[in-house]
């Protein structure tokens, strides 16, 4: 019985480190190859946001581009990616 428990307990460790992986594909797939002296400040892009009505949570960078998690203008919650250049958004393909 014990051994059982083992080879479940194992299993679902196996499982969930694959699984770990999942959250990144959610992001879709995204990538922006902006040199960081060609980026702009994401305070920018933040101000930009706000008076468009947007209440921003958090920003960072995600393979290059900007990543903002906040609500839109209509209160939705959103994760949306901007190009660093020009903080315009850009869809993520997947």
């Amino acid at each position: 019985m014990n051994k059982t428990i083992a080879t479940l307990l194992t299993a679902g460790a196996v499982l969930a480190t694959g699984l770990a992986a999942v959250p990144a594909q959610a992001h879709g797939n995204v990538s922006c190859t902006v040199p960081r002296s060609e980026r702009q400040p994401s305070v920018k892009l933040q101000q930009q946001l706000k008076e468009a009505g947007w209440k921003i949570q958090k920003i960072q960078v995600y393979y290059g581009c900007y990543e903002v998690y906040g609500f839109d203008e209509n209160g939705k919650k959103v994760e949306a990616f901007f190009d660093p250049r020009t903080l315009q958004r850009i869809q993520a393909d997947g």
